[in-house]
């Protein structure tokens, strides 16, 4: 039996909801709240197993409390949000605290519940199934590997050289992600320029990323450990919804060193880029002369899915030894079939250890067909990434 609390300043709709969970033999409803003062309070008492809340409530928000049930009594929670861009950036941020899922009310309300129960239903018992605690998140240390600890590095500071005059500057970049040093940006860009020349692909290497259900707190973990000049590009798959990815993808730009953007159609893999496939879309990697390009389709689904990770890997395989491929956090096994692909033709594999996983099922499938090179919490994957692209 499932034990659901459910918190809503709206009276109806706690009420709407009470009657759907009260309806199903699995679940019981353990209470209700008005507000997230209320929900994290009920949730310490009552230790439901689940809990589902909205995002706008009067006294606490439903993301401020959000972050304290994850820090002081982590729990399965469902947010129910709006499709509004603000509810879209709302929940994206709910998915990097430790929210489980979402319940999209379209036109801001699921008053009309017959036409998304099962949705609801399906959502809410794989949510209680999922397994959450507190974990570590960037701007905490990260734990030692080793039980000795290492000396700290000393503290560097980073001086901003000036260009001579003469010197003629490429366009600013966009303000909201700092260009780091100009001279070691444009010697960088210079390189890829000679190697595209003698003929290698723009950014010789490759990072394949897929993941779902718990992923948006795990691109999180590990993009924002990646360093801005990462000698390579990286493409992500997460399922999810067609919008959701673009306020995820702007998120993360906002909050990483590396540049982080929803693909497009026809996007050059560049080093030091992030590429996330927009939901509702298929993303492949093309090699095109020097380059390699983003291709974007709506083919049918591949496993239900729409982005599929099978897909990306697929397309990605090719590259051969100079791919790593990573598999994190998500329900059932996409990416396991891309994955043999990959291994049988030399690439490097990483998947996210059992402990650190929302839901081991990805990566299960991975590990148990003995597919993975290194498994690895998800606060140590960005590493792993690093020391793989050197090799």
């Amino acid at each position: 039996m499932i034990k659901v609390l459910i918190a809503d300043d709206s009276a109806f709709m706690r009420k709407v909801l009470s009657d759907l969970f009260t309806g199903q033999p699995d679940f019981t409803v353990a209470g209700t709240a008005k507000n997230g003062k209320e929900a994290i309070e009920l949730t310490k008492k009552l230790r439901p197993d689940l809990l589902t809340m909205d995002v706008n409530m009067p006294v606490m928000d439903g993301l401020n409390a959000l972050a304290v049930i994850m820090e002081e009594c982590p729990t399965p929670v469902v947010m129910l949000s709006s499709l509004t861009q603000e509810g879209t950036e709302a929940t994206i941020r709910a998915l990097s605290l430790g929210a489980v899922d979402f319940i999209s009310k379209a036109g801001g309300s699921i008053s009309r519940i017959d036409t998304i129960a099962e949705d609801i239903l399906k959502k809410c018992r794989n949510a209680a199934q999922a397994h959450v605690h507190k974990s570590w998140r960037p701007g905490k240390a990260a734990p030692a590997p080793a039980a000795k600890k290492a000396p700290a590095p000393p503290t560097m500071h980073r001086i901003q050289l000036p260009l001579r005059h003469s010197q003629k500057m490429a366009p600013s970049a966009p303000p909201e992600k700092p260009a780091g040093n100009p001279l070691f940006r444009r010697q960088q860009e210079k390189a890829a320029t000679s190697a595209a020349k003698a003929g290698k692909p723009l950014g010789q290497k490759l990072v394949a990323i897929g993941t779902s259900t718990g992923g948006p707190q795990a691109l999180q973990t590990v993009i924002t450990q990646l360093p801005a000049d990462l000698p390579c590009g990286v493409v992500v798959v997460q399922h999810m919804p067609p919008g959701f990815t673009k306020a995820l993808s702007d998120r993360l730009n906002s909050i990483s060193a590396i540049k982080v953007k929803e693909a497009e159609d026809g996007d050059i893999i560049r080093p030091g880029q992030v590429y996330i496939a927009p939901g509702n879309y298929h993303m492949r990697v093309r090699s095109e002369g020097y380059h390699r390009k983003i291709v974007l389709s709506q083919e049918p689904p591949v496993g239900n899915h729409r982005p599929a990770v099978n897909v990306m890997f697929d397309s990605v395989a090719p590259v051969g030894r100079e791919l790593v491929a990573v598999i994190m956090t998500g329900m059932g096994c996409d990416g396991c079939e891309g994955m043999k692909k990959i291994k049988a033709a030399g690439g490097y594999s990483i998947a996210q250890d059992k402990d650190s996983c929302v839901v081991y099922g990805m990566p299960k499938a991975v590990v148990d067909a003995g597919l993975a090179d290194e498994v690895r919490p998800v606060q140590y994957i960005a590493r792993a990434i690093v020391e793989a692209v050197k090799k």
